[in-house]
């Protein structure tokens, strides 16, 4: 006979093994995904070895994301090293920072202040100041329009006080100056050289006693009181005895201050420009000039016309409008006359030192 369970509720069965298995794996399974979710979130944002960059902000609209792509930056680490020997892939190379403003658009830089690599260094009423007007009508050239009497007068101002007065001149261009006392300074070659041994000199002589005669009439025209060109020429006139103190003999004694040059300057680095042929054919002299500073033959016949009122060339067009210029008021002066035997005594005066200049530079001026 069978055995009958008393009677009441049966108790409940327990859960079979196989859905306490299924829970847990569902639980993995969530954690899981979540975990797979966020490493994906970090790689899309932060960037990975696999994920292509993207920009940390979300954006909410396409004008928003705009914004946010101009100001945000990627947020992911530096590429790794390449390993050694690998080719390091090509780089756009970060352009340099652009230059301040200088002007309307297309306008050249100024350039920058550079020491002289050329000076025109004499000789006082030779015609330097021709010279320097009739160079800077080149484009290649850019010259100091007043005379800094660096290398006689102010040199314990300093080199950095010499270049602050030049022009701005651009890589291709000659920054020139012009001072002719220092032809006659004996300390200015060797200061020339100590600031550069490669200075072009030019040296711009004339007639020794047309040129002091020149200067005489300059003094006289500041100081009405001076005394007679004969009287400040001879220290004793019936012995032909002539003063070479005075400035405006001395300086004509081309030969002895040139010693001085070639003490530390070559020939090769001086050229002689002659003060007659600037007058009479200024273009062909000027063409040496442009020769010997290495520059293209530019200024020519036909920048140049004669005045006959001042006696020499005057320019066409110079530097700075397309103008006809002439030197000033103080060039071109009526000279004062001089008593014929006393010119004759100072041309036997000269004669020796202007056949030594002659011998030493290689070209006669035909002064005699």
């Amino acid at each position: 006979m069978a055995h009958r369970a008393p009677s009441g509720r049966a108790p409940a069965a327990a859960p079979a093994p196989s859905r306490r298995l299924a829970r847990r794996v569902l639980v993995l399974f969530t954690l899981s995904l979540s975990c797979s979710y966020l490493c994906y979130s970090l790689l899309c944002c932060c960037g990975g070895p696999a994920a292509p960059r993207a920009r940390c902000a979300p954006a909410r609209s396409a004008a928003a994301a705009k914004k946010l792509l101009q100001k945000s930056r990627p947020c992911g680490r530096p590429p790794p090293a390449e390993p050694p020997g690998s080719a390091a892939p090509a780089r756009r190379p970060r352009e340099p920072p652009a230059p301040p403003a200088r002007g309307p658009p297309g306008q050249a830089r100024p350039g920058a202040k550079r020491l002289p690599q050329a000076i025109v260094v004499g000789v006082k009423k030779g015609g330097t100041r021709a010279v320097l007007e009739f160079i800077r009508v080149h484009p290649d050239v850019r010259a100091l329009g007043t005379e800094p009497h660096f290398f006689d007068r102010n040199y314990d101002r300093g080199l950095e006080w010499y270049r602050s007065l030049m022009p701005r001149t651009l890589d291709s261009q000659i920054t020139v100056e012009k001072t002719p006392s220092y032809f006659v300074t004996k300390e200015a070659p060797r200061r020339i050289f100590n600031m550069s041994r490669d200075t072009k000199l030019i040296v711009v002589v004339r007639n020794p006693v047309t040129r002091a005669i020149s200067d005489y009439t300059q003094t006289l025209s500041k100081k009405p009181d001076i005394p007679t060109f004969e009287g400040l020429s001879f220290r004793n006139r019936s012995l032909g005895l002539v003063d070479t103190s005075w400035n405006a003999i001395r300086i004509g004694m081309y030969a002895v201050h040139l010693e001085s040059w070639l003490q530390y300057f070559p020939l090769s680095q001086i050229h002689f420009v002659s003060g007659e042929k600037l007058i009479t054919d200024p273009a062909g002299e000027m063409g040496k000039v442009q020769d010997f500073l290495g520059i293209k033959r530019v200024i020519t016949d036909k920048h140049f016309y004669f005045n006959k009122t001042k006696g020499f060339p005057c320019l066409k067009k110079s530097e700075s409008s397309g103008l006809p210029r002439c030197l000033g008021k103080s060039k071109g002066r009526t000279h004062v006359q001089i008593d014929p035997e006393v010119i004759e005594q100072l041309r036997d005066f000269y004669r020796p030192y202007n056949i030594k200049f002659y011998e030493t530079v290689g070209q006669d001026f035909r002064w005699e």
